[in-house]
């Protein structure tokens, strides 16, 4: 079978692992995916943060002179939506070029280009910096598991990181950060007839959401990335029209750019909220960005360029990814955002992927490897 039918085929069999967080339970597709690389000749770990939720840490190759490259993925996907699918999301039903299912593009195709890659390279990494493949759970609703593999310190060392999320095979050099918070209000409850009496906490909630809406984060926008940017996603308060409110809560989504430290911009948005205001902080990671002139970063590039047409220009993704986490113990490794799958693709119904762009990955990161080990 060639390269080409094996890496189809190959994300086609982790399609079929319903990996839909939640609740995740991502066991059987780690398993598989650790299996393969070790009868490839890797050294394999597998990592639970709780009961199921597994990541896979697989290793060849090292050398005392380099850190190894880096090579990460997720195995959870998205549920597969309220609209109907026209093909089966676990199938791997194809049409023309299009390669159907749940994580196709998001990110299993990526996975699978990741997993071959490697294979392509066993057996010749000994005596070289050599590899380290993270395959990480729970990476949809907040990056849960590589938060667990960061803090446990269970990662080791890396020089470099190739992120296969869905770029179209476009080299992105990073992404903005993330900072996500509800904040809850407390009134009292009283009849709606007679709203004297109690004291609405909606009201308290929106003139919150009037002053964010206003909000100036004074920052300078970023070369690439442009300005950060906030969104009140969610807004929910009282039990009954005919009551005043003593409870409501607001759930904002902030993105970061390099250089906005995290610490004051909590401390000025508590000031917004107001001090009755209950923060809950649940995700709060740093922006990731490598300059394109950094060293690597141009040989990627020009890696990429025999496969593009052209050379890549600064871009980064919408998107957030594990690196920003990873990056916590792999602390200061240039990080590409590099991945076969579609992004307008992520998380939609009938979510597909272009078989020859899993193909080309394969390609691609085969040549990046060889590249940071010499061979």
């Amino acid at each position: 079978m060639s390269s080409g039918a094996d890496a189809i085929s190959l994300t086609r069999s982790l399609l079929a692992f319903d990996t839909i967080n939640p609740p995740g339970q991502e066991h059987d597709c780690a398993r598989h995916a650790g299996a393969l690389l070790g009868e490839w000749g890797y050294g394999v770990e597998y990592h639970e943060y709780e009961p199921g939720r597994t990541s896979v840490i697989a290793r060849g190759g090292g050398s005392a002179a380099k850190a190894p490259l880096c090579l990460t993925g997720h195995i959870d996907t998205v549920a597969l939506g309220s609209r109907a699918w026209t093909k089966d999301p676990f199938c791997g039903e194809t049409e023309g070029d299009r390669l159907y299912g749940r994580g196709s593009s998001d990110m299993k195709a990526g996975v699978a280009a990741i997993l071959l890659a490697a294979r392509g390279v066993a057996g010749k990494l000994a005596g070289t910096p050599g590899v380290v493949i993270v395959l990480t759970a729970a990476e949809e609703n907040g990056c849960i598991g590589s938060q667990h593999l960061a803090r446990t310190q269970l990662l080791g060392k890396a020089g470099a990181m190739i992120v296969g999320e869905p770029t179209a095979n476009y080299p992105y050099i990073g992404h903005k950060g993330s900072v996500k918070f509800h904040a809850s209000y407390k009134g009292v409850s009283a009849h709606g007839s007679m709203p004297h009496l109690g004291v609405n906490a909606i009201y308290k909630a929106a003139r919150a959401v009037a002053r964010l809406e206003a909000f100036d984060f004074a920052a300078t926008p970023h070369p690439v990335m442009g300005t950060p940017t906030m969104n009140v996603g969610t807004m929910t308060g009282g039990s009954g029209v005919n009551m005043v409110p003593d409870t409501a809560t607001i759930g904002v989504d902030i993105r970061t750019v390099p250089g906005m430290d995290h610490g004051k911009l909590l401390e000025r948005l508590r000031g917004e909220l107001g001090s009755d205001a209950e923060m809950e902080v649940f995700s709060n990671l740093p922006p990731v960005w490598t300059p394109p002139q950094q060293e690597w970063v141009e040989r990627v590039f020009d890696i990429c360029k025999t496969h593009l047409g052209a050379r890549p220009e600064a871009k980064t993704a919408s998107y957030m990814t594990d690196a920003a986490n990873l990056l916590k113990v792999y602390a200061g490794a240039p990080t590409i955002v590099l991945g076969p799958g579609e992004p307008q693709m992520a998380h939609q119904t009938d979510e597909w992927c272009s078989m020859e762009r899993i193909r080309q990955a394969v390609a691609m990161y085969e040549a990046i490897i060889k590249d940071w080990c010499k061979l």
